[in-house]
């Protein structure tokens, strides 16, 4: 069933987010050719068919921020309970001990679980470069590869030590130099421009408590020299909004401004505390935000104000944030936690099921400075997620798209990146999950010792 020249026809779906193709798509190589309206039939043979009448079509889902490596450290016993700052000082020891093995394992089981919940793109922030840790990027590009997931690899960075008034501890940071060498060299050898990208750079120091202001400077530089996105962690706690004041005499978002960040170059991690000016500063600048609902109800951090910045101008995506701090990675389930926060902050009326795919999608897309991926229409990517309705959970459902945030989905049956199925039967199509699953269990143990 592997899609190659060959011409493919999803066929009349059960249902969709848009009825314009009720009928089906129709896909050639890695792009959606032709959508097909209810009762009709290609324009052109196809030399496949997909029958789709048990499964609800939807655009592949787009994780905006995510840490791989922390599904080592899921359900810590020395992190549980506590909130942001506290919870990174009990594991930045642990990270400190990570290794080349431990890096490619997690990265497999993250990039699995977020395949197998309907993700077709995923967007990861690393910025842990102890010794022996130097080519964590290379790495993580290497597993993408071999999954065939699309890729968004921010190279993140920490400079400010607990003895220069930073959170982490030294071990785990590196100089402005080598930071920013090491940033030339992934954009060099691996980032693509081009429409269908599989793989792009970010760059991303950590936060405003772990990078100096010079290298915020330096990184905003480099990605303006080079065409490249920025990320970073922003306003996510009020411990961060003090930190920031203490140490650089301003809030988050005017220190933003102050080092060359206020700009449509920018997506952030978060953007849970802002005032009325900074929503409207943000949204005139278009800097994108991704929204990390179960990490920010886990740590207690706060709710995102997704409408207003979206109203001020900002795109706003979806991010199952890192696995230690969710605990887990599986988008659709984020898509659900997204529709049922907002609603307490916004009401059931603003928040539909259809923008919370919207957020999941197209605001994901937009976040990452990419209009080629996020949506179902004619010559963008063929990234699609197909799930059936066929578990107890469903059963007596009505609207067959609303029933899969609704009713909890938690996985998909097919998933299709960039043409080619990476998912069938609700199973990684040529993967041996259970060996990496082992591997897993292993690696978390042992790093838990060290």
């Amino acid at each position: 069933m592997q899609a190659n020249s060959q011409r493919i026809w999803i066929k009349n779906p059960l249902d969709s987010l848009d009825q314009a193709y009720a009928g089906g798509i129709v896909i050639q190589n890695d792009i959606i050719v032709e959508l097909i309206k209810a009762r009709n039939q290609p324009s052109q043979a196809v030399d496949d068919v997909v029958d789709a009448r048990d499964h609800v079509l939807i655009p592949g889902l787009i994780n905006s921020h995510h840490h791989f490596y922390q599904t080592l450290t899921r359900a810590f016993p020395t992190a549980l309970n506590k909130n942001l700052f506290p919870w990174l000082q009990s594991l930045y020891p642990v990270w400190a001990n990570l290794t080349p093995e431990m890096i490619a394992v997690s990265t497999q089981i993250a990039l699995c679980e977020l395949l197998l919940s309907g993700c077709t793109t995923a967007s990861d922030h690393h910025y842990l470069f102890p010794d022996g840790l130097e080519h964590a990027i290379d790495i993580q590009i290497e597993q993408a590869k071999k999954l065939g997931i699309r890729v968004h690899l921010t190279r993140g960075s920490m400079s400010l030590g607990e003895d220069q008034g930073g959170l982490p501890p030294r071990t785990t940071i590196q100089t402005d130099f080598e930071i920013l060498e090491d940033s030339r060299r992934l954009i060099k050898n691996y980032h693509q421009y081009e429409d269908g990208a599989m793989i792009r750079i970010a760059l991303a120091p950590c936060s405003p408590f772990s990078v100096s202001e010079e290298l915020m400077r330096a990184t905003a530089d480099l990605a303006q020299n080079l065409d490249v996105r920025l990320h970073t962690h922003l306003a996510e706690t009020h411990d961060e909004t003090e930190f920031c004041e203490k140490m650089f005499g301003m809030r988050p978002v005017d220190y933003l401004e102050h080092v060359g960040w206020l700009n449509n170059r920018t997506w952030l991690a978060h953007g849970i505390h802002f005032n009325e000016e900074e929503i409207a500063r943000l949204g005139k600048a278009n800097v994108g935000i991704a929204h990390c609902p179960s990490s920010n109800m886990l740590l207690a951090s706060g709710q995102c104000p997704t409408l207003a910045l979206q109203e001020a101008g900002c795109p706003v995506g979806l991010g199952v944030d890192g696995s230690a701090s969710n605990d887990g990675s599986n988008m659709i389930g984020e898509v659900r936690q997204a529709l049922l926060l907002q609603r307490l902050r916004y009401g059931a009326r603003k928040i539909t099921h259809q923008k919370a795919f919207e957020w999941a999608t197209k605001g994901s897309a937009a976040c990452l400075g990419r209009d080629d991926i996020g949506e179902i229409a004619v010559g963008k990517q063929a990234d699609i997620a197909l799930f059936k309705l066929d578990e107890i959970r469903f059963a007596g459902s009505g609207s067959p798209i609303a029933a899969v945030l609704l009713c909890g989905a938690t996985k998909a049956d097919k998933v299709m990146v960039a043409g080619k199925w990476r998912v069938l039967d609700g199973q990684m199509v040529d993967v041996d999950l259970d060996d990496i699953i082992a591997k897993q269990i292993s690696l978390a143990a042992s790093l838990a010792r060290a």
